[in-house]
Protein backbone atom coordinates (compact mmCIF):
# COMPACT_ATOMS: atom_id res chain seq x y z
CA UNK A 1 0.00 0.00 0.00
CA UNK A 2 1.23 3.41 -1.33
CA UNK A 3 1.47 5.77 2.25
CA UNK A 4 0.73 9.07 0.86
CA UNK A 5 0.53 12.60 3.82
CA UNK A 6 -3.11 12.85 4.90
CA UNK A 7 -1.97 16.46 6.51
CA UNK A 8 0.73 18.86 5.18
CA UNK A 9 1.15 21.65 7.37
CA UNK A 10 3.06 24.58 6.98
CA UNK A 11 5.10 26.80 9.51
CA UNK A 12 6.61 29.91 8.67
CA UNK A 13 7.33 33.35 10.80
CA UNK A 14 10.20 34.83 10.95
CA UNK A 15 13.89 34.12 12.01
CA UNK A 16 14.28 32.18 15.57
CA UNK A 17 10.80 33.05 16.33
CA UNK A 18 10.32 29.55 17.79
CA UNK A 19 9.40 27.65 14.61
CA UNK A 20 11.69 24.89 15.83
CA UNK A 21 9.96 24.79 19.00
CA UNK A 22 6.94 24.34 17.53
CA UNK A 23 7.64 21.38 15.73
CA UNK A 24 9.09 19.66 18.22
CA UNK A 25 5.85 19.83 20.07
CA UNK A 26 4.04 18.40 17.28
CA UNK A 27 6.41 16.02 16.93
CA UNK A 28 6.00 15.19 20.44
CA UNK A 29 2.46 15.72 20.06
CA UNK A 30 1.46 12.52 17.68
CA UNK A 31 5.04 10.24 17.86
CA UNK A 32 7.87 10.53 15.49
CA UNK A 33 6.72 7.69 13.33
CA UNK A 34 3.24 9.80 12.04
CA UNK A 35 5.58 12.78 10.74
CA UNK A 36 8.43 13.69 8.49
CA UNK A 37 9.30 17.69 8.51
CA UNK A 38 10.72 19.43 5.32
CA UNK A 39 13.02 22.09 6.24
CA UNK A 40 12.90 24.92 3.57
CA UNK A 41 16.49 26.36 4.24
CA UNK A 42 18.15 22.75 4.17
CA UNK A 43 17.56 23.73 0.07
CA UNK A 44 19.73 27.19 0.33
CA UNK A 45 21.62 27.06 -2.84
CA UNK A 46 24.50 25.27 -3.03
CA UNK A 47 26.99 27.91 -4.75
CA UNK A 48 30.37 25.97 -4.95
CA UNK A 49 31.68 28.57 -7.78
CA UNK A 50 31.95 31.19 -5.03
CA UNK A 51 34.31 31.84 -2.27
CA UNK A 52 33.59 31.86 1.19
CA UNK A 53 33.87 35.28 1.21
CA UNK A 54 31.67 35.75 -1.36
CA UNK A 55 29.08 33.03 -0.27
CA UNK A 56 29.17 35.23 3.21
CA UNK A 57 27.74 37.99 1.05
CA UNK A 58 24.89 36.36 -0.25
CA UNK A 59 21.37 37.63 1.02
CA UNK A 60 20.20 34.28 2.56
CA UNK A 61 17.27 35.90 3.41
CA UNK A 62 15.54 36.79 0.19
CA UNK A 63 13.16 34.02 -1.68
CA UNK A 64 15.85 33.83 -4.61
CA UNK A 65 18.68 31.58 -2.02
CA UNK A 66 16.26 29.32 -1.96
CA UNK A 67 16.26 26.40 -4.35
CA UNK A 68 12.50 26.06 -3.71
CA UNK A 69 12.27 24.24 -7.02
CA UNK A 70 13.83 21.44 -5.49
CA UNK A 71 11.64 21.15 -2.75
CA UNK A 72 8.58 21.04 -4.65
CA UNK A 73 10.22 18.38 -6.53
CA UNK A 74 10.56 16.63 -3.39
CA UNK A 75 7.47 17.32 -1.77
CA UNK A 76 5.52 15.96 -5.22
CA UNK A 77 7.41 12.70 -4.72
CA UNK A 78 6.54 12.38 -1.22
CA UNK A 79 2.51 13.19 -1.53
CA UNK A 80 3.13 10.18 -4.13
CA UNK A 81 4.24 7.94 -1.87
CA UNK A 82 7.81 7.57 -2.96
CA UNK A 83 10.96 8.99 -0.29
CA UNK A 84 12.88 12.12 -1.03
CA UNK A 85 16.37 12.76 -0.42
CA UNK A 86 16.60 16.41 2.30
CA UNK A 87 19.53 17.90 1.60
CA UNK A 88 21.94 18.41 4.54
CA UNK A 89 23.10 22.17 4.80
CA UNK A 90 26.40 23.55 6.51
CA UNK A 91 25.51 26.64 7.63
CA UNK A 92 29.32 27.61 8.58
CA UNK A 93 30.32 26.85 5.23
CA UNK A 94 27.48 28.38 3.19
CA UNK A 95 27.29 24.39 1.04
CA UNK A 96 25.64 21.36 0.84
CA UNK A 97 26.72 18.15 2.21
CA UNK A 98 27.57 15.18 -0.23
CA UNK A 99 25.18 13.29 1.74
CA UNK A 100 21.19 13.71 2.30
CA UNK A 101 18.92 12.67 4.76
CA UNK A 102 15.79 10.32 3.40
CA UNK A 103 12.17 11.76 3.85
CA UNK A 104 9.56 9.01 3.96
CA UNK A 105 5.97 9.77 3.27
CA UNK A 106 4.32 9.72 6.96
CA UNK A 107 0.52 10.35 7.85
CA UNK A 108 1.71 14.32 8.55
CA UNK A 109 4.32 15.75 6.91
CA UNK A 110 5.39 19.61 7.98
CA UNK A 111 6.94 21.99 5.50
CA UNK A 112 9.11 24.93 8.27
CA UNK A 113 11.00 28.11 7.08
CA UNK A 114 10.97 31.60 7.00
CA UNK A 115 9.51 32.01 3.74
CA UNK A 116 6.96 29.07 3.29
CA UNK A 117 3.79 30.58 2.94
CA UNK A 118 5.93 33.50 1.01
CA UNK A 119 5.97 31.31 -1.51
CA UNK A 120 2.19 30.07 -3.55
CA UNK A 121 3.84 26.82 -4.99
CA UNK A 122 4.68 25.90 -1.58
CA UNK A 123 1.17 26.94 -0.55
CA UNK A 124 -0.51 24.70 -2.83
CA UNK A 125 0.86 21.80 -0.92
CA UNK A 126 -0.36 22.66 2.29
CA UNK A 127 -3.73 22.00 4.59
CA UNK A 128 -3.05 23.82 7.44
CA UNK A 129 -0.76 26.83 7.17
CA UNK A 130 0.79 28.37 10.66
CA UNK A 131 2.58 31.41 11.54
CA UNK A 132 4.66 31.67 14.62
CA UNK A 133 4.86 35.34 16.06
CA UNK A 134 7.56 36.55 18.37
CA UNK A 135 8.43 40.17 19.33
CA UNK A 136 11.56 41.15 17.20
CA UNK A 137 13.98 42.14 19.92
CA UNK A 138 13.38 38.69 21.34
CA UNK A 139 13.99 37.31 17.74
CA UNK A 140 17.00 39.50 17.11
CA UNK A 141 18.67 38.54 20.93
CA UNK A 142 17.81 34.64 20.00
CA UNK A 143 19.34 35.06 16.60
CA UNK A 144 22.48 37.06 18.06
CA UNK A 145 22.77 33.90 20.64
CA UNK A 146 22.42 30.67 18.11
CA UNK A 147 24.66 32.19 15.42
CA UNK A 148 27.60 32.87 18.00
CA UNK A 149 26.84 29.55 19.67
CA UNK A 150 25.79 27.30 16.25
CA UNK A 151 27.29 28.65 13.49
CA UNK A 152 30.81 30.52 15.13
CA UNK A 153 29.65 34.34 13.85
CA UNK A 154 31.03 36.99 15.54
CA UNK A 155 28.20 39.52 17.50
CA UNK A 156 29.23 41.80 14.91
CA UNK A 157 28.48 40.21 11.69
CA UNK A 158 25.18 39.00 13.08
CA UNK A 159 24.04 42.56 13.90
CA UNK A 160 25.26 43.68 10.27
CA UNK A 161 23.53 40.67 8.59
CA UNK A 162 20.22 41.51 10.77
CA UNK A 163 20.32 45.12 10.24
CA UNK A 164 21.15 44.91 6.55
CA UNK A 165 18.96 41.53 5.48
CA UNK A 166 17.16 39.52 8.05
CA UNK A 167 14.71 43.05 8.94
CA UNK A 168 14.81 43.97 5.47
CA UNK A 169 13.50 40.65 4.20
CA UNK A 170 11.58 39.88 7.24
CA UNK A 171 9.51 43.35 6.82
CA UNK A 172 9.66 42.58 3.24
CA UNK A 173 8.53 38.74 2.31
CA UNK A 174 7.98 36.98 5.63
CA UNK A 175 5.78 39.49 7.69
CA UNK A 176 3.35 39.73 5.10
CA UNK A 177 3.25 35.88 4.75
CA UNK A 178 1.09 36.08 7.66
CA UNK A 179 -1.74 36.94 6.44
CA UNK A 180 -2.26 33.96 4.42
CA UNK A 181 -2.26 31.58 7.52
CA UNK A 182 -4.81 29.72 9.21
CA UNK A 183 -3.33 29.88 12.59
CA UNK A 184 -0.94 32.78 14.51
CA UNK A 185 0.83 31.36 17.32
CA UNK A 186 2.54 33.81 19.41
CA UNK A 187 5.34 32.45 20.72
CA UNK A 188 6.16 34.96 23.60
CA UNK A 189 2.51 34.82 24.79
CA UNK A 190 1.00 31.35 25.17
CA UNK A 191 -2.15 30.76 23.28
CA UNK A 192 -3.31 27.20 24.84
CA UNK A 193 -6.70 27.34 22.80
CA UNK A 194 -4.77 28.16 19.47
CA UNK A 195 -2.32 24.77 20.48
CA UNK A 196 -5.40 22.76 20.94
CA UNK A 197 -6.79 23.78 17.72
CA UNK A 198 -3.66 22.69 15.98
CA UNK A 199 -3.44 19.35 17.99
CA UNK A 200 -6.33 18.69 17.37
CA UNK A 201 -6.12 18.95 13.71
CA UNK A 202 -3.21 16.74 14.26
CA UNK A 203 -4.62 13.96 15.88
CA UNK A 204 -7.66 13.91 13.69
CA UNK A 205 -5.69 12.65 11.07
CA UNK A 206 -4.49 9.81 12.90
Amino acid sequence: MVLEPKLIVGIAGGSCSGKTTLVEQVVATIGTGNIEVLNHDAYYRHRPELTLAERNQVNYDHPDALETELAIEHLEKLCSGTRAPLPIYDFSAHLRSTEVRWLTPTPVLVIEGILVLHQPELRAFMDLKVFVDADPDVRALRRMERDQRERGRTMESVQQQFLESVKPMHDCYVDPSRNHADLVIPNNRPNPEVLRTLEARLRAVL
